[in-house]
């Protein structure tokens, strides 16, 4: 696989600091049961990096100290980790609001089957990636005959209450094929309800558009192709500082499967701890060093610099991009 990060290092984006914590995002390991394209984290079937159930300890331990309000689930898919449903259940009593990011499909999977049951039961967010209601484009993007599942595991939440009791919250995420920027949520979301409805007498609450990362898998396809270049130049043509204020890096951490913490997902998987000074390259000798969420403990992130490298103004084109979709 093609690596962009040495040509994502120089970069003139505007130099960001954290807001007061808000969201622990945590992935829970690369497993999956799919292989999708657009896919930042390159999870499949093969992967083997998943979180332990002492990490999950200290997840939970910072979650508590922290007094953290939302804890975000991904993966991979989040719940193939066998310790998912003990980490819910306890964040949960603790008060904190969970989010699932579920690709539907793992719903239907052997072994998996009272997955979306136990999600209902302890009021889940569930944020599902849905990436058209075409079933052409959605194949095209992540694999042959996920359509069909997808439908069948958003019909299955539904049942479950999803999209229909205002408890349960069921978001859908867009995410463009080839160099595109997302077309307008507001446009779209109307789109996706009308066409779900008709076609399959699906509902659901929000509509996420969110713009693909060139970086890992997105990003070596678009070297292979040429088109990285063509790519990032829509990305920085685009890019409106109004975003700048609703960047999720600002209140969110990321977490990887081993518990380092990262300013984003995407600065996960390129490999940037948090904490990193604006001048980090310069400062960097043996390579950026990370830090345990435990070593964090006691530090007060709010006013810290986040790492920033050309990736950044994938979350800053056109109406903006985050794991809440857009900003403006």
């Amino acid at each position: 696989m093609k690596d962009t990060f040495d040509l994502l290092v120089e970069t003139e984006f505007p130099r960001i600091k954290r807001a007061q914590l808000e969201t622990l995002q945590v992935n829970l390991g690369y497993l999956c049961n799919q292989q999708c394209l657009h896919c930042h984290v390159d999870a499949s079937p093969r992967r083997k990096e998943i979180m332990t159930a002492e990490t999950i300890s200290d997840v939970l331990d910072f979650l508590k100290q922290k007094e953290i309000k939302t804890l975000d689930l991904t993966g991979g898919a989040p719940e193939m980790n066998p310790e998912f449903f003990s980490l819910v259940e306890q964040a949960t009593d603790l008060g904190v609001h969970v989010i699932d990011r579920c690709n539907l499909t793992v719903l239907l999977e052997k072994g998996y089957e009272k997955t979306a049951a136990f999600l209902a039961e302890n009021k889940v967010e569930v944020v599902a990636s849905m990436p058209c209601y075409l079933e052409e484009n959605v194949d095209a993007q992540r694999g042959k005959g996920v359509f069909d599942l997808s439908i069948e595991g958003l019909k299955l939440l539904n049942k479950k209450g999803y999209g229909i009791d205002e408890k349960l919250q069921l978001n859908l995420v867009y995410n463009p094929q080839g160099i595109n920027l997302p077309p307008s949520q507001n446009v779209l979301e109307p789109a996706y309800k009308r066409e779900l409805k008709q076609r399959f007498d699906i509902s659901f609450n929000n509509l996420y558009t969110i713009t693909n990362m060139p970086i890992k898998r997105f990003g070596s396809t678009l070297l292979s192709k040429g088109l990285f270049g063509e790519y990032m130049q829509l990305l920085k043509s685009s890019y409106s500082k109004d975003n700048l204020a609703g960047l999720m890096c600002r209140t969110t951490l990321s977490v990887d499967w081993r518990g380092y913490a990262y300013d984003c997902d995407f600065n996960q998987m390129l490999g940037l701890p948090a904490g990193l000074t604006v001048d980090w390259v310069e400062d960097t000798v043996d390579g950026p060093a990370r830090k345990h969420i435990n070593d964090l403990l006691q530090s007060d992130l709010k006013g810290g610099d986040i790492a920033i490298m050309d990736h950044c103004y994938g979350c800053t084109a056109g109406n903006g991009s985050s794991c809440g979709g857009a900003l403006i």
